[in-house]
């Protein structure tokens, strides 16, 4: 995990890796909890009978299961220590490249976009997180992350 002081911290690395966040394991029971608490409970994810004859061979990961990991990954990535408070913005660009198999593991790449000075000596920052998939040729997700942050 990377460590930073403060968030002026980030501001001279806009266009550089910031992070990566460590190994997270894509289970069955993650993928049919995050059906339950969204109501998707389409087969290709919760089925693990009829997705053996789907086209991935078996259940994948919802996209947005993917996306809604991004404060696990974060908090492994990096810190910035002298930080009291830390709020979403946004999303721009989020791209679901290739799918999730269940059962594979997923880490996040950070590298920092942009850094904008806001209210009360924060910031805000535009992060490009792009979710590498154990064992696959390309990216399950790209997604720019706005986030605001306060001393």
């Amino acid at each position: 995990m990377k460590s930073f002081e403060k968030i002026a911290d980030l501001q001279p690395l806009v266009g550089e890796s910031i992070g990566t966040s460590e190994w997270l394991l894509i289970d069955q029971e993650r993928v049919n909890r995050f059906a339950d608490a969204t109501g998707d409970h389409q087969w290709i994810h919760v089925d693990e009978e009829r997705a053996k004859t789907g086209p991935f061979g078996g259940t994948i990961a919802h996209g947005f299961l993917t996306l809604s990991l991004l404060p696990a990954f974060f908090a492994t990535a990096f810190e910035i220590k002298e930080t009291q408070s830390g709020l979403n913005y946004g999303l721009d660009k989020v791209r679901f490249i290739s799918p999730v198999p269940v059962g594979r593991r997923l880490r996040a790449h950070f590298k920092l976009l942009e850094w904008t000075a806001v209210n009360r000596g924060g910031a805000q920052l535009k992060i490009e997180m792009t979710v590498e998939c154990e064992g696959a040729d390309k990216p399950a997700c790209i997604a720019e992350s706005i986030t605001r942050l306060f001393p």
